[in-house]
């Protein structure tokens, strides 16, 4: 084996996180170990948060977002929250700045143990987000899936938060589509030059959505919390809600406020599970021996 790093298998919601201590290190976690881990039957992840020392002044970490086929992420606002609890646990600090590929956020452990993300903000111009030709209004953009005159999802908000998403508005249980079957035709869609996280959203109330993602480079999730972001900003954007609204994605709540100086703000829980020894190279890991 090569030379082994801490890391701990935790979840948002659901939301399967491996969280890598790359601190004090030069090398990056590869492809190649993504892609083993991601096939294990205890690493199985959503995202690979990798922790890296950062050179840039005020900003604590840089975290270097890895999907399961390997690809990078720009941003993940769950695995941000377990990087939160892993690092105020070790810390006792509570509030953290970061430096990820969708630009620096922060992130805070509240009193009640929750863990808040500023998420950054949106973007509606059809060529930030992007889109592949332009389009004056993303709140609803010409794409559908089945029939032409009688199409089971149409007319999608976009809008990117760090990363591209599509949000189907329907009026049905979120689950009677067939999201594993559409969601991968939708993700790579010509439309989308970067691909797309697909969501299907419902209104439940002017404070309340449900909502499914097939997210970009992972497939169905129990939790997507930038797609969370992405179906609140568009919800309040299109008149459905207002901007403070509680968003029921598979693994639960996350609570998302929009605010007036236009940064998203997503709050939820994140959750260890265990801990053990990676190498960044290979993927070949080991737990730690839990004390009898």
């Amino acid at each position: 084996m090569g030379s082994m790093v801490p890391f701990a298998k935790m979840n948002g919601l659901g939301n399967d996180i491996v969280v890598i201590d790359m601190r004090g290190r030069s090398d990056t976690v590869t492809a190649d170990a993504a892609i083993a881990l991601a096939a294990g039957d205890r690493t199985g992840f959503d995202q690979i948060m990798a922790i890296h020392d950062t050179s840039l002044d005020g900003v604590d970490y840089r975290l270097d977002i890895l999907n399961r086929d390997g690809s990078r992420a720009q941003a993940c606002g769950n695995g941000t929250r377990c990087v939160v609890q892993a690092l105020a646990s070790e810390t006792g600090r509570k509030t953290f700045i970061f430096q990820t590929l969708a630009g620096i956020l922060d992130a805070e452990e509240r009193a009640d143990g929750l863990i808040s993300v500023d998420m950054g903000r949106p973007e509606f111009a059809w060529d930030r987000i992007p889109l592949a030709e332009e389009f004056h209004d993303t709140t609803r953009i010409e794409l559908q899936i089945g029939p032409i005159d009688d199409p089971v999802l149409h007319s999608p908000s976009v809008v990117s938060m760090g990363n591209p998403h599509a949000v189907f508005w329907v009026a049905d249980d979120v689950w009677s589509y067939e999201l594993e079957k559409f969601g991968p035709l939708l993700e790579n869609h010509p439309i989308f030059p970067e691909r797309a996280n697909i969501s299907i959203a419902r209104v439940i109330d002017e404070q309340t959505i449900d909502m499914r993602t097939w997210e970009r480079g992972a497939g169905l999730t129990r939790a997507c919390g930038s797609g969370a972001c992405a179906v609140a900003v568009s919800a309040a954007r299109t008149g459905r809600t207002g901007r403070s609204v509680t968003v029921n994605v598979p693994g639960g709540p996350l609570d998302i406020d929009w605010r007036s100086d236009n940064h998203v703000i997503m709050t939820g829980p994140a959750e260890w599970e265990f801990s053990g020894r990676v190498d960044p190279a290979t993927g070949a890991w080991q737990a730690d021996e839990v004390p009898a």
